[in-house]
């Protein structure tokens, strides 16, 4: 029974909001507090829904984005009336394109005086249209209903964002308790061996010679990792990833691949195996994260099969079957039924692999490949990596050996810029017992640089990897390529060291392989959080991907 709950079986809206809220799993919110959602905070925090300042309602909205990946749950984003919500428009469109489950709470004007009053109101629901998947008002006799509804909305296939207004005077309403709604039983019929779609996907796979499996986040999210390794051994597929998927087999797998889309010289050696394939499965397979390389990768439309969780939105490409199923109860009796062959008789992916091995390995002592190196071997395999966009997203994602799935978290389909420490926030109050690393280029952080107090009154004791090369290192190689002179691109030298220092932690600027191995050890055993600042010239990304 809630404490502020009134006599006669009434409670308050906002209560009611967080019970089911609570009862649909979340357990987190995220966001800046204003004077329209007090009493709705005030909700969560007595349902048992903790509330986390953030510092900007974008970086609030990528951290319940880094807590949904890692507890698997909806979790949730609450801004206050106006200039609240505006600020969160970047991180709910990295939400709609990441496939986020978030739900939305902002604060409203009330409505009998919304008509007259001018003051910060604007049309939330119409600012939010294009990135949300729906918006409501909650009104007193059916908010349980209409929260319910907005979960269930949020965690269909595809996941996305959903968006709530709340006035304060409906927040503050007691009502009479209304049935508190609570996620239904979802029952799934067991595929059989028998099924004709596993039968003639069999089959298939008996006459195909050279078998390949692309799979994508939702093959990640949807537990598939032990099905689509046991069908890739089953019938020597080997496994091309999208970045966020990567781990979902073990990279040091030898039918692993790694992850593609934003390497041009990865691309070059993937996409002519992929070419040469007689059979393509895509699993969960999501092209949001890819490029313009990628559309249709399978020029015959025949030779591709797509099992996912839902029909698509897109016309990346075009599959001549498709499967909708539950993702890893189908892909299991799939491996179930193939029959053990050798396939790939000329080793056309183990040659691959071994050229991307080659491509992306170490250079030189000190540089962004040596980094990435060296924190891949100070790390556990079940360590949580964040990494923003920028050049060294691209090489880290290349480079990086994920043993397990759901361990390198990224902005992959809106490619935003600070989001790999927001991310890092968030996995770790969903995952507290893991350690949590956030690798970032310094123009990145730059622009989120208030979420270090964030970490400090959150007391995490998360490690960031700055890769400081006074640069926008991506966007220079780019002008580069294209004949134009830089512009625009140059970063001046920041002491990140000191910045830390004076946001409350443990900062340190390095230069060599030594001090940086070093620092990570220090960094295993310290309360509080740490930024080790690695220097070197942006011209160490030069053909680098």
């Amino acid at each position: 029974m809630f404490d502020n709950q009134a006599k006669g079986g009434s409670t308050r809206v906002a209560d009611t909001i967080a019970r089911t809220l609570h009862n649909h799993g979340v357990r987190h919110a995220f966001g800046m507090p204003g004077g329209e959602v007090v009493t709705l905070i005030d909700g969560l925090q007595k349902a048992g829904i903790a509330f986390h300042l953030a510092r900007h309602e974008t970086a609030a909205a990528i951290m319940a984005s880094g807590a949904s990946v890692i507890s698997g749950k909806p979790q949730m984003l609450v801004t206050t009336v106006g200039p609240g919500l505006a600020n969160a428009v970047n991180g709910i469109a990295d939400a709609a394109q990441e496939r986020v489950p978030l739900i939305v709470i902002s604060g409203i004007v009330d409505r009998a005086t919304r008509a007259r009053y001018t003051h910060q109101v604007i049309n939330h629901a119409q600012l939010l249209q294009p990135l949300v998947k729906a918006s409501f008002e909650v009104e007193p006799e059916s908010a349980a209903s209409t929260v319910a509804r907005a979960i269930a909305l949020a965690m269909a296939d595809p996941m996305g964002p959903v968006h709530l207004d709340l006035s304060p005077a409906v927040a503050e309403m007691t009502v009479q308790e209304p049935f508190s709604a609570a996620p239904p039983q979802v029952l799934r019929p067991m595929v059989t061996t028998t099924d004709p779609s596993i039968m003639a996907l069999s089959d298939r796979f008996k006459r195909a010679e050279r078998p390949l499996i692309v799979a994508g986040f939702e093959a990640a999210r949807r537990g598939a990792d032990t099905a689509v390794l046991a069908l890739a051994e089953a019938t020597g597929a080997p496994v091309i990833t999208t970045y966020k998927a990567k781990g979902l087999i073990p990279e040091n797998h030898h039918l692993s691949l790694g992850g593609a889309g934003l390497s041009p010289r990865a691309d070059a050696i993937l996409l002519p195996l992929v070419a040469s394939a007689d059979l393509v499965l895509a699993i969960g397979y999501d092209p949001i994260e890819m490029r313009l390389g990628w559309l249709d990768f399978v020029k015959d439309a025949t030779k591709l099969v797509e099992i996912t969780g839902t029909a698509p939105d897109h016309a990346m490409h075009h599959a001549g079957t498709r499967v909708v199923a539950d993702i890893a109860r189908f892909v299991g009796m799939l491996a179930h039924s193939a029959t053990r062959r050798r396939t790939w008789v000329r080793d056309e992916p183990a040659f691959a692999k071994a050229k991307l091995r080659s491509l992306f390995a170490g250079r030189d002592d000190w540089g962004p490949h040596a980094i990435i190196e060296t924190l891949q071997s100070e790390i556990q395999d079940d360590t949580i990596i964040a990494v923003d966009s920028g050049a060294h997203r691209i090489l880290l994602s290349q480079q990086w050996v994920a043993r397990r799935p759901l361990t390198l978290l990224q902005s992959a389909g809106f490619c935003t810029m600070a989001a790999a420490l927001p991310l890092a926030i968030g996995a770790k109050v969903a995952a507290p017992d893991r350690s949590v690393f956030a690798v970032m280029g310094d123009g990145g952080l730059e622009m989120g640089i208030g979420e270090l107090a964030t970490l400090r009154d959150l007391g995490q004791p998360i490690t960031i990897v700055l890769f400081q090369d006074q640069s926008l290192a991506l966007i220079a190689l780019k002008q580069a390529a294209a004949g134009l002179a830089p512009a625009g691109v140059a970063l001046g030298l920041t002491d990140f060291a000191a910045v830390t220092k004076g946001f409350g932690g443990y900062g340190i600027n390095v230069e060599t392989i030594n001090d940086f191995r070093n620092e990570l050890t220090a960094a295993r055993t310290r309360a509080g959080f740490t930024l080790i600042c690695c220097r070197f010239a942006a011209s160490a990304y030069e053909d680098a991907f």
